[in-house]
């Protein structure tokens, strides 16, 4: 699907924007504030769901009672409207005059957005290097997003437990514990698998785009094997009760691990230099691109947030010949950064 326009009604500081787009590359120019990254959340919110970075409260404009998104494509519609009721926030979805409460995994479109936090993504919390991972995992598989909620649920309802001022007995917390370990096993099979499968193409990804032979490997760190992962988290949720209750808080699980990246045997996040923790990022984004495509049989729109800046000319090169196939939106501060690399006409829209 190809967008066409937008439309933001008291979406952010948007009293009222419209936008057009064309098929291949669209570059929304404007300084810091204007509302670039604004524009970019909303496309987001209408193809997928929910925001990349905010609550839905927290969407509407200043004083709003309600906001509008409104997404055309060629011959579709698709609608996200948020309504105060009562003092209750509503949001709802329309698809081509079909009502929703709620997007389901058959009903998104696929996307893939680059924006600046996802340049901490070697050296920040390993919150982010789960959240990049599982969040494209929810893309590629149906059942993903819900599996993660329910996860979430359950380690929530487990830690409420442990908080309790007297010790929760043994029975209490087994149900819990056994739906964590249930659960905590499909997500690390997915995460598992999904490694493995940038493993089989990243170094020669990165190589090409570096100009030298690397090699580049994902690893997924846990205090448990993976192998069995179900049974010996459930065996290790039972024998650390007594810690659990300690510190309030459920210590093992897909919650509290990470995923490393070695350059040639060596941990990136000590390693890599400015310009390799770049390439590596470009190379996941375009491989992000690639899986999304091979699973949902579409091309995924590509949202590049302000990051066109923090390429270099080889790696600013390597991103424009990947751009060609796709539609993308990419925002930034200074047009004439962005738009001299784009020999084909590319579609300027000024803020």
């Amino acid at each position: 699907m190809t967008l066409t326009y937008a439309r933001l009604q008291h979406f952010r500081s948007y009293s009222d924007g419209s936008f057009e787009f064309d098929p291949g590359v669209n570059i929304i120019v404007g300084p810091n504030a204007s509302g670039k990254t604004s524009l970019l959340e909303a496309v987001i919110v209408g193809l997928q769901g929910s925001s990349f970075k905010a609550r839905d409260a927290e969407l509407l404009q200043h004083g709003a009672d309600w906001a509008r998104v409104d997404l055309g494509f060629e011959g579709s519609l698709r609608v996200c409207k948020w309504q105060y009721q009562q003092d209750k926030l509503t949001k709802t979805f329309d698809i081509d005059n079909n009502p929703y409460k709620r997007l389901s995994h058959q009903k998104t479109e696929p996307v893939v957005l680059f924006e600046p936090n996802h340049l901490l993504l070697l050296h920040g919390s390993p919150e982010l290097r789960r959240s990049f991972l599982d969040d494209l995992i929810s893309q590629l598989k149906p059942d993903f997003a819900s599996i993660r909620r329910h996860y979430k649920r359950v380690l929530t309802q487990r830690n409420a437990l442990l908080k309790q001022h007297h010790q929760p007995s043994t029975d209490q917390l087994f149900v819990w514990s056994l739906r964590l370990s249930e659960l905590g096993g499909r997500i690390v099979a997915e995460r598992v698998n999904i490694l493995e499968q940038f493993n089989e193409v990243m170094s020669e990804l990165y190589s090409t785009i570096a100009g030298n032979e690397t090699s580049v490997t994902l690893q997924y760190n846990s205090l448990l094997p993976t192998s069995n992962y179900e049974t010996k988290l459930l065996h290790k949720l039972e024998q650390n009760i007594a810690r659990d209750h300690m510190v309030g808080f459920t210590t093992f699980g897909p919650h509290r691990e990470d995923i490393e990246i070695l350059l040639n045997n060596q941990p990136a996040s000590q390693t890599a230099s400015r310009g390799e923790v770049r390439t590596l990022l470009l190379a996941l984004k375009m491989l992000e691109a690639q899986f999304i495509e091979e699973a949902r049989g579409k091309k995924p729109i590509l949202l590049f947030d302000d990051v066109f800046s923090e390429l270099d000319g080889k790696r600013r090169q390597a991103l424009v010949g990947f751009l060609k196939p796709y539609q993308s939106i990419i925002t930034t501060t200074d047009a004439d950064v962005v738009v001299g690399h784009f020999s084909e006409r590319a579609n300027i829209l000024a803020l």
